[in-house]
């Protein structure tokens, strides 16, 4: 399109403001001729604000038709072209500085990015009507396929009546990250974007660790599950590997006394024993060859007594003497060191509901079971409240873990979306800072090719394994205020954003992403819907 193309049916010369006269790689300077449009605040609409920044305009130029943002505004007492009237008296003049956001070639009806064109000396400058603006606001998405765009969930900061409307694979085709401290909204935007995702027939999977989004939405919409309350796992169905992120062993020998354990408890399962195995005065020979005949398919065993079973495996062998005695001994140096690991584990099982979820009741819900029948059905949504679980983080992390890994080995799978609320519950062991949970890497680096797609929430990107952090190529930053925190995320933004962080209001955003042309400030509409996030009032 063309300059009388874009100003169809008006009169250019109200909206013409100056002349470019200075251009530089970063930006380009213009100076106002028309200073009368500066004066005349009642003519145009509060969309624009000539006399301030962060305001559109238009540069008619060789290349095209550019589009611009200015960024700084100032008057003095001088002019570059006339430095005096008639009378020898001073001019005032006026200039603005332009950031070149986007270009629009004679043959094309959208804007695109300019990469190496720029704008030239005496390029003239007009400001940018609210029907340009919406013309950008169509060519902000890369994304060409005709994908029916998710309801407005937001509206732009600096024009309250542009409604966000961005299609669903421009926010989470390479993954969705909210970020924010605590009351900068977090939470009320997840809840407005996955009430257009629902409401709009998309599928999620929301794991829920605070149960906030418990009634947010009805029994026709979603399936919901409360683990622990109507939904249980089989102990079988958890990897050694998880069992010890969940019970926190702090070593390698910690973690081999509790796989001995469960070996144990599976062997005593499978000669019908409900009781532990008790090693001490038992045969060497005998007790290994038991153990050893514990195969693959002999998973199950009753995880209430575990505890007991640890401190049955603080057995060692006896110094042979000349009777040739063979049988295990009781050994306190063990006991000592199996003494924590057996407090975390009784730890974890004062929370009633902790037991109830490691069962076989067939009563309840099967998780993976409700879980691999969701991810092949094309229009169900799955709703995990995993509260009731208590607040280790241990848990809540191990679930994370089993279900991701368990989502990602399926075959023929619906699209959906996968919303975990503060994932920072779930990324790093409490006993290590280097340890991460590796389901949601795996996730993050493969979940796309199978139409498995995070939204994930967070207070800190730090807290985040650096592995997944680097597959989010879409995030909401809210009001950030600690330096590592806002330095985590500078190289998605520039550098007026990063100056803007600090400053965002409750439910105040910027949203950055690979798949736009610029980034954007936005004000998320609250979401009708029910939500538990209310901070009481002292």
């Amino acid at each position: 399109m063309t300059l009388d193309e874009l100003y169809a049916g008006l009169n250019l010369q109200e909206y013409y403001m100056g002349k470019v006269t200075q251009v530089y790689r970063s930006c380009s300077i213009a100076q106002i001729d028309n200073l009368s449009l500066m004066a005349d605040r009642n003519k145009f609409t509060t969309s624009f604000r000539p006399n301030t920044i962060n305001y559109y305009v238009v540069i008619d130029s060789l290349a095209g038709v550019f589009l611009g943002e200015v960024f700084e505004n100032k008057a003095s007492r001088k002019n570059v072209f006339e430095m005096t009237d008639a009378n020898d008296t001073p001019r005032d003049y006026h200039e603005i500085s332009i950031d070149t956001i986007a270009l629009m070639t004679p043959n094309s009806d959208k804007f695109e990015l300019a990469g190496f064109k720029t704008l030239g000396i005496t390029d003239k400058v007009y400001i940018a009507t609210d029907e340009i603006y919406q013309i950008f606001l169509r060519s902000l998405e890369f994304s060409h396929e005709k994908e029916e765009p998710l309801p407005p969930f937001a509206t732009f900061m600096s024009r309250s009546d542009a409604g966000v409307s961005l299609k669903p694979s421009t926010l989470f085709n390479r993954h969705l990250m909210c970020i924010g401290a605590t009351n900068s909204g977090k939470s009320t935007t997840a809840l407005a974007i996955l009430d257009k995702l629902i409401s709009t027939g998309r599928r999620a999977l929301i794991i829920d660790p605070t149960g906030e989004y418990r009634d947010a939405f009805s029994n026709e919409e979603i399936t919901k599950l409360t683990l622990g309350v109507d939904t249980t796992i089989s102990p079988s169905k958890i990897t050694m590997e998880q069992w010890e992120k969940l019970f926190e062993t702090e070593n390698s020998s910690q973690g081999a006394v509790l796989a001995e354990a469960i070996t144990s408890l599976r062997f005593m399962k499978k000669i019908g024993e409900n009781t532990y195995y008790s090693k001490v005065g038992e045969n060497i020979d005998e007790v290994q060859e038991n153990l050893a005949s514990v195969s693959h398919g002999d998973t199950d065993f009753n995880i209430e007594l575990l505890p007991e079973q640890i401190q049955a495996e603080s057995v060692c062998e006896p110094d042979r003497d000349t009777n040739y005695n063979f049988n295990y001994c009781y050994d306190a140096l063990k006991a000592n060191s199996n003494a924590s690991l057996v407090q975390k584990i009784q730890y974890q099982m004062t929370n009633t509901s902790f037991l109830t979820f490691f069962s076989n009741d067939p009563e309840m819900y099967n998780l993976l079971d409700v879980v691999e029948e969701f991810v092949h059905l094309p229009d169900a949504s799955l709703y995990i409240d995993t509260s009731q679980l208590g607040a280790s983080e241990g848990i809540g992390g191990m679930v994370v873990d089993l279900i991701s890994n368990f989502v990602i080995s399926q075959d023929g799978i619906s699209p959906f979306v996968m919303f975990i609320d503060e994932v920072h519950r779930y990324a790093k062991s409490r006993y290590s800072d280097k340890e991460f949970h590796g389901g949601l890497t795996i996730l993050a680096r493969e979940g796309r090719k199978k139409g498995i797609f995070l939204y994930l929430t967070t207070q800190n990107p730090k807290d985040v394994s650096p592995i997944l952090f680097g597959q989010i190529g879409t995030m909401l930053i809210h009001r950030l205020m600690l330096n590592d925190e806002i330095n985590a995320v500078a190289s998605h933004l520039d550098d007026y954003s990063i100056k803007h962080v600090r400053k965002l209001n409750q439910g105040e955003v910027i949203l950055t992403s690979v798949n736009l042309l610029h980034n954007m400030f936005i004000h998320v509409n609250k979401s009708e819907r029910t939500q538990y996030n209310d901070t009481p009032l002292l």
